[in-house]
Order: structure tokens, then sequence, then C-alpha cells
């Protein structure tokens, strides 16, 4: 798995380069637009970037297998297990988007934001998305637990831990959002760590999917960057939690995930003090963004309280806040 990995990456990032305009056309045609809520003039942009991080993503994982079937190069062939395992991941990231897909679809009248599905209805149906891996019996059912050593969870583990892993990654990644190029970015780096850190210990399908996810996240951070031609929508981010459930689960390495998920932890937690009805992103006044809310309710609050950065300073302050917390997996 050396010599074409490369071509494999740029060729995801080329789908996604060269599809998104054609989608950001698609998208306007077809009325899939929303406010960007963080321009003074609030002007209406395309929405559910993810699913040409989709096509992109997918398609170098079908290469990859085209690859390691067809041209061995020594290494010998996908042994029906991998084959199985990566068609599995594959199965549930494709789900999980379209059920994003769905949500991005319900759009307020006034063009204000996506509606959206209701809560409950939201991890029901990323629920359905967990099948693909739970009947394959993917992952490691034995985890290191402190004090207690390693344990076997045995039917525990595909049953309820990746069920619940699913769910919670993609609601979890979803709170996270409202800035150009925000999610995008942070999605970089914990696909970027997740990937390279996988590969350092051998875990070489949980290194693939995250590789392939950089890659094409790379591509639609172009378009996605302030001042962004296309938001990334629920698509994108339950892309990238059910990848990020995936990586973690075939990977055996759900600590790692854990750790570079710590700031949408506290997110959930700031969230929660508002029953999870407050918004990530402010209102701009001078070039810079203040925050809707006198107390701080989002980590990005932290910033627009202020009312002294922009949006693109905002978000640079969001991906260095998750390279640090990502870093951490290497010494944690």
């Amino acid at each position: 798995m050396q010599y074409y990995l490369f071509f494999i990456a740029i060729v995801s990032f080329l789908i996604v380069w060269f599809l998104t305009p054609w989608l950001i056309k698609f998208l306007r045609k077809i009325g899939l637009v929303v406010k960007d809520m963080n321009k003074e003039d609030k002007p209406l942009i395309p929405i559910s970037g993810g699913l040409v991080v989709m096509v992109g993503f997918f398609a170098g994982l079908m290469l990859f297998v085209f690859f390691r079937t067809f041209i061995p190069n020594g290494e010998g062939s996908l042994d029906a297990n991998s084959l199985m395992l990566i068609f599995a991941a594959s199965t549930t990231i494709l789900i999980i988007t379209f059920i994003g897909f769905f949500d991005d679809l319900l759009i307020k009248k006034d063009y204000g934001a996506s509606i959206g599905l209701r809560q409950w209805q939201k991890p029901l149906l990323t629920l359905g998305a967990a099948v693909p891996l739970m009947v394959v019996g993917a992952g490691y059912s034995k985890i290191a637990v402190p004090f207690l050593g390693l344990l076997d969870l045995g039917l525990l583990y595909p049953l309820i831990l990746i069920p619940l892993g699913v769910v919670g990654a993609a609601n979890m990644v979803n709170m996270l959002g409202g800035f150009n190029g925000m999610e995008t970015g942070m999605g970089l780096v914990y696909m970027g760590m997740l990937s390279a850190y996988a590969y350092v210990n051998g875990r070489t399908i949980a290194s693939l999917i995250a590789g392939v996810a950089f890659f094409s996240l790379l591509a639609f951070y172009y378009y996605n960057k302030s001042p962004a031609k296309i938001l990334p929508g629920d698509s994108l981010t339950y892309f990238l939690g059910g990848t990020l459930a995936c990586v973690a689960i075939l990977g055996n390495i759900e600590r790692a995930a854990l750790i570079v998920s710590i700031p949408f932890f506290i997110e959930f937690f700031l969230k929660s003090r508002k029953k999870f009805k407050a918004h990530s992103y402010g209102y701009c006044k001078d070039n810079k963004i203040c925050s809707l809310y006198k107390k701080i309710y989002s980590i990005p609050h932290f910033f627009t309280r202020t009312g002294r950065f922009s949006e693109k300073q905002i978000v640079y302050f969001m991906i260095f806040i998750e390279l640090v917390f990502s870093s951490l997996i290497w010494v944690v």
C-alpha cells in the first residue's frame, strides 16, 4: 500500500475540486440556499457541500479497492474480511451523509437557515447508518479500560457500542459550526491526525479512510473558506461524524478519537446550558463578529463576545484549538 496512495489522494482531491463549482450552480438552480449569517448583507449561499466531499471520498476508496484487487504489487490482494470492512464503512458513511442531506433540504421560507430534522429524529435516523458496521462485526470487542485492564465486551461491542459511537459522533460534530471554513478546517486537522496515528500503529484501513477524507476535505476547503462559495451543511458534519466513528472502530483507536473530539464535548456542555437552542454564529458589525447572547453557549462565543475578531480570525482560533487537542493523541 505504497506507490498508488498518492495517486488515490490526488484523484479524490481533483474530483472534489472540479465537481464543487458544478454543485454550487446546481444547488442555486434548485434553490437550496441559506443566508450566510456572519456577513452584513447576509448573502444567499448554496448549502450541503458534504455531497461532493462524499463523492470524492467514495471514489478514492473504490480506487484503492481496484488497485489492491487487480494490481496487488506484491502485497497481495485484499482479503475478504478487509473488503467487507471497507464496504461496510463506505455504506455507513454514505447513509449518514444522505441523512444529513435530507436535513439540509428543510429550509426556512425566508432562507434564514435549515430547519432541519427534529431532535429526536436525528439519533433515530443515524442509528440506521450503524447497521452495516454492526452486522459485519466491525472493530475489536476487547478494549482497554483504565484501572480495569483489558475487557472483552463480546456482543455488547457490535450491538451497543458501535451504534452509540456512530450516532454520538454524527450528532456531536453537527453541533459545532456556523462559520465559513470552520467545520472543514477542523475536520482537516482531526482526520489528518487520525490518519497518521492509525498508519503509525499499523491500522491500514482506518488510516486509508481518514486519509482519503482528508484530501477530499482539502479541496472543498478552498470553496468553503471565507467568503464561502458553498456551505457544508449537515451533509458534511454528518459525513465527518460518521467517518470519525468508522476510523475509531476499524482502527481500534477509540481513545484517540475521543481525544480529538474534546472540543465537541465542550460544545455539548456549553450548548446544554441553553437547552441546545443557541447558535454558534453571531452577527457582523464593521467586519467583526459579535455575539447574539450575553452568556457563553458555544466555544466561538468566547471570541464573538468581545466583538474584536473577524470571521476568518475566529475560524483560525477554532482550527488551532482542534490542533492542540488532536496533537495530544501522540502523548496521552
